[in-house]
Formats: structure tokens, sequence, C-alpha cells
């Protein structure tokens, strides 16, 4: 949580930024004062304290100071580790495994519901309206598309995704208002897909961004859920990066099938029959 502020800073308004300062000046203190001494101490208004705080992507300063509270009392028991030439196979295990588990706890504690709301309700929306969802990345991350396509399609969402840097350019053209346009990138500036993405973005398609905090790409999207750790991206093959944008994925697909609920049943079901004849029984 504390890592997504400082890398929010710079794209926060200035009033904004010196209540940002003052929670990352210490946590603790920020998460158990009221509104009128955070907002005296940070010299700035009361509704600015608010602001900063769904800024970030939170309900408001009850729920921000909630999951701040959390998230500095309860940490992460695992702390992210590089992997150096001269480990052993037994050491490149542990920290490969121990940076998962503690990215995937970083965000359990950092996630904002209210994105995750956001971008469930514009899926939801874009299936009631028979329209299509489109999933961009390069690299890696246009791996992440198709394993979105392949979880949203079989909820009857018509959806795509394509790697490919001129197919998406040419895909964002043909999208609308009602569409969706997911794009994934580890580091939220890929040129590519910022293209697309402000080319979806003008056609009135929904932008749902899953990266970095703080990138251009976080900014340009109509929807940013965040996907923040501590891999860097120049060395080896990103590996807690893929397996972040995966779970963020997995939250979002099963929130959308709750939404969506009872007309999925039958044809889940049919789709289980019709795959029965291709297992060995």
């Amino acid at each position: 949580m504390l890592d997504r502020i400082t890398a929010s800073l710079p794209s926060l308004a200035p009033a904004e930024q010196r209540v940002a300062r003052l929670v990352l000046a210490d946590p603790r203190a920020f998460a158990s004062r009221p509104v009128r001494e955070l907002a005296e101490l940070a010299h700035v208004s009361k509704p600015t304290v608010v602001r900063f705080c769904r800024s970030m992507g939170y309900d408001g300063l009850a729920d921000f100071k909630l999951k701040l509270a959390g998230s500095v009392s309860e940490g992460v028991p695992f702390i992210h580790r590089s992997v150096d030439a001269d480990d052993k196979t037994g050491d490149v295990m542990v920290k490969v495994v121990d940076n998962s588990v503690a990215a995937f706890l970083a965000y359990r504690n950092a996630a904002s519901t209210t994105a995750l709301e956001a971008a469930s309700s514009a899926i939801v929306a874009t299936w009631q309206a028979g329209k299509r969802i489109e999933f961009y990345g390069v690299g890696n991350s246009g791996i992440v598309a198709q394993d979105g396509q392949h979880k949203f399609f079989r909820l009857g969402v018509t959806s795509l995704a394509t790697s490919d840097g001129h197919m998406q350019v040419m895909s964002a053209t043909m999208l609308g208002a009602g569409d969706c346009a997911i794009v994934i990138s580890n580091s939220g500036r890929t040129r590519d897909l910022m293209d697309a993405t402000d080319i979806a973005k003008r056609n009135g398609a929904t932008t749902i961004a899953i990266t970095a905090s703080g990138s251009p790409l976080a900014r340009a999207a109509n929807i940013h859920l965040a996907a923040d750790h501590p891999e860097g991206y120049d060395r080896y093959s990103p590996m807690v990066s893929r397996l972040l944008h995966l779970l963020i994925l997995d939250v979002l697909a099963t929130s959308v099938a709750l939404r969506i609920g009872e007309p999925l049943q039958p044809v889940l079901q049919q789709m289980k029959d019709n795959l029965h004849a291709k297992r060995y029984t």
C-alpha cells in the first residue's frame, strides 16, 4: 500500500501530495488520527484528505485507514529477494515461491475494492449489451491477455486477445460505446499499448488497465487495477508480475461470474458435458 502511494506521488495534485507524504512519514499515526487533525498537519482542507483517499482507489477516509492499519500492523510475512547468479536450486525455489506469496499478500492488503467493483460493473454491462471485451498485452503480458480471453469467453462475454501492436490499434479502432478493453502491462509504459488505449477510450469504450501505479497507462485508462510489486523488469523473466496479473484477472472473472449469476449455470453445465467425451474415463 505504501509502495503504491509512493509510486502515485507524481500524478497527485499538490495538496494531495502533502497528504500522501503525511501517510508515508508515519502510517500508524495517520491511521489513528481524526480527519480534522490530519487536515491541519498536512495544511489542507478536510475534503482534500478524503479526496486523496479516493484518488488512491478507496471508498473514503474510513476505508483507507482500515486498509492502512491492517497493512501496517499485519505486514507481509515474506519479503522479496532477488535471484542471484550463484544461487543454488534450493535457493531459487525458495525465493521464487516467497516472492510470489509476498506479492499476493501485499495485493490482498492494498487492493482497491472500488476499482474492482467498477471494472466488474463495466464488464457485466458489456455482457448485458451484447458487446465485446478485448485484451491487449505484449510479451509476457500477451500470454496473460490470452488467459483473460479464455476466462471471460466461458462467461458468455464475446472476447478477443491480441499481442500484436498493429492488430491492437486496428481492434481498438473498431471498439465503441459499451465495449471494454483490458490492457495489461508490467511497466505501464509500452507505446503500442498506450496507443491502443487512447484509441479505444476516444471511441467511447471503457478502458481497464492492469498495471503499475503512477505509470502513463494507469493514468490513461478509465479504470486502474493496481499491480504493484518490487520485481524489476530488466532482469531475467518477469515472474511475479505475470502471476499477479493472472491473480487480478481471476478475482475479476470470479466477481463478474457472481454478478451474472443464474444464467451462467446451464451454459457452464452444457460446456462441461460437451467436454466429457474429450477425456479418458
